[in-house]
């Protein structure tokens, strides 16, 4: 059985089109329910209790609590009990007091969509998947969670850190107004899951919608195998931990391409092609990868 980590938006375009792609490539998808940290209080809907900051993220004390004990002190087993494949879809912005290079608020107002109970959730999810060798497909916002947990390096604007190295930045990775997805190409290492789903050195036209980004995976299990030079600075697309069966994080968004094809959009031909797109998730369904 097939899984979708809980969401604080499960009607956001990522999630439902996450959806529609998993049903697409034959899959029956389970919603699965919030996972919560044992060292941390609740309140009876499932709200964290003092363990946000003023800007609404995690604070470090708790983003600590979270790291150190993961998995270990949640209901994630429970949670999990019959699910043998998950898949942690797009949505908001990651504490960052969650990654190994902490870092405070960035104080850009108009990205600050931020919800401690998925990062808490999906931080306990991801590693616990990693752990038990779970077959696993992460996907914008769970690419990123996917480098966090295993130790990678962010930045939590993109712009901001193109200026920092001095490299112009043309929105080539979110359209600045915000009203549909950006596209560019992806370039894939051969000797990789992603070479081995796709069949393709480069994925055209991958649809791309995230100003947090991935910049380095160095010292982790983590392997980049998909990249985009974007005006000199290599962008991290794609990772995967070669070690395990099925573990393979995507920055951009395949199942916004199989959703709107399956819906007739008008700019359906824009994005990356139907078949290539479902084959992520055709991958991920395989029987093969059942223990």
């Amino acid at each position: 059985m097939v899984a979708l980590s809980w969401s604080n938006v499960p009607d956001s375009l990522s999630y439902t089109s996450t959806v529609t792609a998993l049903e697409e490539a034959g899959g029956t998808v389970e919603i699965l329910e919030q996972i919560k940290s044992e060292d941390l209080d609740y309140t009876e809907d499932n709200k964290l209790i003092n363990a946000a900051d003023k800007h609404g993220f995690l604070d470090e004390k708790a983003a600590e609590l979270v790291k150190k004990n993961s998995w270990h002190h949640s209901n994630v087993e429970e949670v999990l009990k019959g699910i043998d494949r998950v898949v942690v879809p797009g949505g908001w912005d990651i504490s960052p007091t969650l990654y190994r290079n902490v870092q405070g608020w960035h104080g850009i107002e108009d990205d600050s969509d931020f919800c401690p109970e998925r990062d808490v959730s999906d931080y306990i999810l991801i590693d616990y998947c990693l752990d038990n060798d779970i077959p696993l497909l992460t996907i914008c916002r769970g690419m990123q969670m996917l480098s966090v947990v295993s130790g990678g390096e962010m930045t939590q604007d993109i712009a901001r850190y193109f200026e920092q190295l001095g490299k112009k930045y043309n929105d080539e990775h979110r359209d600045p107004a915000k009203k549909t997805f950006a596209s560019h190409p992806v370039n894939v290492t051969k000797d990789s899951l992603l070479y081995r789903i796709t069949g393709k050195e480069v994925i055209d036209n991958v649809p791309s919608w995230h100003h947090q980004a991935v910049i380095s995976v160095e010292g982790t299990p983590l392997d980049v195998v998909g990249t985009y030079d974007t005006n000199g600075v290599e962008m991290i697309e794609a990772v995967e931990n070669k070690k395990l069966r099925f573990c393979l994080g995507v920055q951009f968004h395949p199942e916004i391409s199989v959703a709107k094809v399956a819906a007739q959009s008008e700019d359906a031909d824009k994005y990356t092609d139907y078949d290539t797109s479902l084959s992520f998730f055709k991958a991920l369904l395989k029987d093969t990868l059942t223990k």
